[in-house]
C-alpha cells in the first residue's frame, strides 16, 4: 500500500500547477526554491542573527572508529530558529517539495517509491552511505 501522504501531496501538485507545467519550467523553479530555502536560512543569520555559525574543521581523534566519528562532528550552529525565521524556512521547503514533486509527475515517479528506495539504501549501507 502507498503512502497515503506522499500521494495525496502528489496528486495535488498535479491538479494545481498550470503555470509551470513544462519539464523546463519546472527544473527551473525547482532550482529557484532550493536557492530561497539557502537564502531564507543564511538571512537567519544575517539578518534575523537568531543564529550563528562558527565553522570550523571538524576534528575527529586519530584511532577513532568511523562509526563514533558522528560524535564528534559538529553542525556549526549556535542558537536556534526565531518563529519568523523558522516559518519562512518551512514555507520555502514546501515550495522546494512542491517542484520536487512536480518534476516526480513529470516523469511519472511516484515519491512514495523514491522514499522508500532511499530508505533501502541507507538501511542497506548504513554509516556507510555517506550522503
Amino acid at each position: 500500500m502507498k503512502d497515503l501522504l506522499c500521494d495525496q501531496f502528489q496528486n495535488s501538485v498535479d491538479e494545481v500547477l498550470t503555470r509551470h507545467k513544462s519539464i523546463l519550467d519546472i527544473l527551473t523553479k525547482l532550482q529557484e526554491s532550493s536557492s530561497r530555502v539557502n537564502r531564507a536560512a543564511i538571512k537567519s543569520v544575517t539578518s534575523c542573527g537568531c543564529i550563528k555559525i562558527n565553522a570550523s574543521n571538524q576534528e575527529v581523534p586519530d584511532g577513532t572508529p568511523y562509526k563514533d566519528a558522528k560524535n564528534y562532528m559538529d553542525n556549526h550552529l549556535n542558537g536556534e530558529l526565531c518563529e519568523v525565521c523558522k516559518e519562512k524556512i518551512i514555507q520555502e521547503i514546501g515550495r522546494n517539495l512542491f517542484y520536487i514533486a512536480a518534476l516526480a509527475n513529470s516523469l511519472d515517479i511516484n515519491l512514495y517509491d523514491v522514499l522508500i528506495n532511499e530508505c533501502k539504501k541507507i538501511e542497506a549501507l548504513g554509516e556507510y552511505s555517506l550522503y
